[in-house]
């Protein structure tokens, strides 16, 4: 499946955004420090995950959270207050 996901750092609470095929992989990639991006802000913990059929939904829904930038509507989004 497809996936469109948000993490948030244990460390400092920043929020990550991010989509892929694999979700438990690229977990595991977020947690072992693999991902240069994320590497600084380790431990992450899932707070928002959605599947889609196919990765270019996945990849819009993607570049629409990222465009609320504010941490604000990261927040109201994974409440539920934003739809994609």
């Amino acid at each position: 499946m497809n996936y469109v996901y948000i993490l948030q750092s244990e460390k400092n609470g920043r929020f990550y955004v991010g989509s892929t095929t694999d979700l438990n992989k690229r977990m595991s990639e977020h947690q072992e420090g693999s991902v240069l991006s994320t590497k600084a802000y380790k431990p992450w913990k899932l707070v928002f995950r959605k599947e889609f059929e196919n990765y270019s939904d996945a990849k819009k829904a993607e570049l629409k959270i990222k465009r609320y930038k504010r941490r604000d509507y990261i927040i109201k989004f994974i409440d539920g207050g934003l739809t994609l």
